[in-house]
């Protein structure tokens, strides 16, 4: 009984304050008002969750589109002779093709980096193809399995890539020496160079594995020691490697032909 009175309280009680807010204009404004605030701040919250849990998939689409974008570049054609292909007739052959992969493992504090990601063999990835992310270059496919690839870092003392400043033209080689993983060596370029702190290092489209123009990074600083024919330069790299998530394996459909060709050259 002392529950049924209790209860035609609050009925009785929710009535007259509906009877209240219906009949006074301005407590109905401002009872709404809060409502909306409520609502408005409630499905504020629920979109901004719905969207932190699709940045996944936003981020996947995003790195494919890009590889598409990057497979229909200039830079990924080679042009030939419109009168040798007859067939499919066309003035530019594609020579380099983009694959999207996502990083599953990084390391930058050790005297040999490596990066681990989630392509592999059945995916059409092979050794010694380069790796590049939207910063510049990453560096090379060393191993691969059926599902996986590891990486050489451009982080590793092994790591050799041909490098050229963009104002001059000039050739060097990229090494890293350890230290810093924002910092690597260009090496090779000789003394008479006009060098410029500040000065854009690419890659020179010497090597099978990278195309001509990736972002390396910038000119540090240089110096010439007594008798030296060539500078110490240091570059700040363009990749931040501390912050890779999905990068592009690229694949020279000319890679076989090439090397063919520079082995018979080599030849006695």
């Amino acid at each position: 009984m002392k529950y049924y009175i209790f209860f035609l309280f609050l009925i009785l009680e929710g009535f007259a304050v509906t009877m209240y807010i219906n009949n006074t204009y301005y407590q109905r404004a401002v009872v709404v008002k809060a409502t909306n605030q409520f609502t408005g701040f409630f499905f504020g919250m629920r979109s901004g969750v719905t969207q932190y849990f699709a940045l996944k998939t936003i981020n996947e689409q995003l790195a494919m589109q890009n590889a598409s974008l990057l497979d229909h570049q200039e830079g990924s054609f080679i042009k030939t002779d419109n009168k040798v292909f007859v067939q499919n007739d066309t003035l530019y052959r594609q020579q380099y093709q983009y694959i999207t992969a996502k990083v599953v493992e990084n390391t930058v504090n050790r005297d040999a980096n490596y990066l681990t990601l989630n392509k592999g063999a059945r995916h059409g990835i092979k050794k010694e193809m380069a790796v590049i992310c939207p910063g510049g270059v990453v560096g090379i496919v060393s191993e691969v399995s059926e599902n996986f690839s590891s990486v050489m870092s451009l982080l590793h003392p092994k790591t050799r890539i041909s490098a050229k400043l963009k104002r001059t033209d000039y050739v060097g080689t990229i090494a890293w020496e350890g230290g810093k993983s924002t910092v690597c060596k260009l090496k090779d370029v000789p003394t008479h160079v006009k060098l410029r702190a500040g000065d854009t290092v690419i890659t020179s489209g010497y090597s099978v594995m990278f195309p001509e123009g990736i972002m390396i990074g910038c000119v540090r600083s240089y110096d010439v020691g007594k008798g030296n024919d060539f500078y110490d330069i240091e570059v700040n790299l363009s990749t931040d490697f501390n912050n890779i998530r999905y990068v592009y394996i690229i694949n020279n459909l000319m890679k076989d032909e090439l090397e063919q060709l520079q082995k018979s050259q080599q030849k006695p």
